[in-house]
């Protein structure tokens, strides 16, 4: 089947170092998530229009160079209201997501297991539920009488609402639950001396790949964005160490939603129970520091402050000359250089 083609809209306010970055990574995204990008829109304004979000102007430009290009869907490079969301489908003709309709999309289908699928149900409640207000004209009309769902005079707003409340509230105790048996299990390992290593880094960073070569896993790894959502975890034995558990988790990214770090917070607890964490860090990445301070200011965030080791990965793809300017650059980190495709380093 072809894929859907996508244009990717963004709202540059001007004075924002990362927007160019920003709009690559949604790409990257989109491409993720099995659409094809085949246009890209830059609207200029210093601050969204409430209607539209682009304004008037810029929408019928968007809408001609869409049906010229038989695209079918918009991906807003933003957190789109309900009301910016309804207005543009019916002006654009087209279904219209934002970037959290994205990355929430890219989430449902990667995730496998039990705890991730829960998570993914969880967050897309909760965002159902930030799309209600005003999100449609039948949330309007009054629903009521015999044989029907929800009192006299409720508003069919007010009972979807209700319903999508009570789903949440079933999705986060099955969460609890799962949790605290994921708690039982990490407990038990650290009774048996099994020693515990996380890793984590920008999503796309090659994480994935190192866990293979770590563990002989054969777990899913690919280059697109998120391609690991739910934490594998394998053990093996280590010289001095003995018995170790080697946990690979979900891949962070700039501008992530606080939501969805809500959400898929029991993926995130592997990361602050482990008693070392392996910052895995794409060397040839042009923003490579940018990258570093995003997944350490979310690794502030959920308080995992244990011992970090950094490890920059995709070294085949750097000069030497590269290479020593990052080990001289990061010195104080310590770091580890290695290339999981040449098996340097491992």
């Amino acid at each position: 089947m072809d894929a859907v083609k996508a244009a990717l809209v963004g709202i540059d306010p001007g004075g924002k170092p990362d927007f160019a970055d920003s709009m690559a990574e949604l790409s990257l995204l989109a491409s993720s998530a099995g659409s094809q990008p085949v246009m890209t829109m830059i609207a200029k304004r210093a601050k969204p229009d409430p209607a539209l979000y682009m304004g008037s102007g810029k929408a019928p430009e968007l809408r001609e160079q869409m049906e010229a290009n038989e695209v079918e869907l918009a991906i807003f490079n933003h957190a789109l209201s309900p009301v910016q969301q309804r207005n543009l489908e019916r002006h654009l003709k087209c279904h219209v997501i934002d970037r959290t309709g994205l990355i929430l999309d890219i989430f449902a289908q990667r995730a496998k297991s039990h705890v991730g699928k829960t998570q993914v149900q969880l967050a897309n409640v909760r965002y159902q539920v930030s799309r209600l207000v005003k999100a449609w004209s039948h949330l309007e009309r009054q629903k009521g009488g015999i044989g029907m769902r929800g009192g006299p005079g409720e508003t069919q707003m007010e009972l979807d609402r209700r319903m999508l409340e009570n789903k949440a509230k079933r999705l986060q105790a099955e969460l609890e639950k799962l949790q605290k048996q994921q708690a039982t299990q990490r407990r038990s390992r650290e009774k048996g001396g099994v020693f515990s290593v996380s890793l984590v880094g920008y999503t796309n960073a090659g994480k994935s790949t190192l866990f293979n070569a770590l563990t002989k896993a054969g777990s899913y790894a690919a280059d697109q964005l998120f391609a690991t959502l739910d934490t594998t975890s394998r053990r093996v034995y280590l010289p001095v160490i003995g018995n170790a558990v080697i946990s690979d988790t979900v891949g962070f990214i700039r501008d992530l939603p606080p939501n969805l770090v809500k959400a898929f917070a029991s993926t995130l607890e592997d990361s602050i129970e482990s008693k070392l964490l392996l910052h895995v860090i794409d060397a040839s990445d042009p923003k490579v520091e940018e990258k570093i301070q995003v997944v350490d200011d979310i690794l502030q965030d959920i308080k995992a402050t244990q011992k970090k080791l950094y490890v920059f990965n995709k070294i085949d793809l750097i000069t030497e000359e590269k290479r020593l300017e990052l080990q001289e650059k990061f010195a104080e980190l310590n770091p580890i250089f290695i290339s999981t495709y040449s098996n340097t380093g491992i």
